[in-house]
């Protein structure tokens, strides 16, 4: 099985059980902080959300944005998406490779990604997300990415680094199925260099768990 085919195998796996992740006591003050900052940079827009898994980012920006298309590889996923009962056609999801999005039913003035940054491989498939994703959006729209910071305590340990830097983790599923899944923890400096050639400035939004990167495309 190729790398990316058990990633996918893993969260579908894991979709009824994904949110449980955001319920971690020691997570809560910061997550109270990022949902009104998505809420804040993203209302009033039109925005194509990648990665969206079971939606539970969408479910509390798309209350303030004018529309949202947010897309998944994981048909489990999009299931629960659309079991949250967001307004139809106001939001829409579909099925979409990362690497080969679909155009979009209506411009879009903003992009956003929730810890999928952490997911791509540094050789490579991150920078050409990141091209593809902003080619997808239209000229000045804003973008939005959220992903993990490395807590100890909090964080699954990392199991091993690549030769070529990419970390992973050994995760368990409730059925005891355990899975080796990629997982990066990228420096501000890493995300801000790989941004640069694609957006005219970038803010850096830190929390204890989580980074925040927001700006407009170029």
């Amino acid at each position: 099985m190729s790398a990316d085919a058990a990633m996918l195998s893993y969260y579908t796996q894991r979709a009824r059980e994904f949110d449980r992740v955001y319920e971690k006591p020691e997570r809560q003050e910061d997550l109270a902080v990022l949902r009104a900052r998505v809420a804040a940079l993203l209302g009033g827009r039109r925005v194509f959300e990648v990665a969206c898994g079971t939606a539970w980012w969408t479910q509390h920006y798309a209350p303030v944005a004018r529309e949202v298309f947010a897309t998944d590889l994981s048909d489990e996923m999009l299931d629960l998406a659309r079991s949250r009962g967001l307004p139809y056609p106001r939001v829409r999801f579909a099925r979409g490779d990362a690497f080969a999005l679909p155009v979009p039913p209506h411009p879009c003035d903003a992009g956003f990604a929730a810890f999928w940054w952490s997911h791509l491989r540094r050789d490579g498939e991150l920078a050409a997300f990141l091209a593809h994703f902003l080619e997808r959006l239209e000229p000045g729209a804003r973008f939005l990415f959220i992903d993990n910071r490395f807590v100890e305590g909090s964080s699954t340990p990392i199991s091993r680094v690549d030769d070529r830097g990419n970390s992973y983790q050994v995760r368990q599923l409730e059925n005891g199925a355990t899975h080796e899944v990629l997982k990066n923890f990228p420096t501000r400096e890493e995300v801000e260099y790989l941004l640069s050639d694609l957006a005219r400035e970038t803010v850096w939004e830190p929390v204890r768990h989580y980074w925040m990167v927001w700006g407009e495309k170029r």
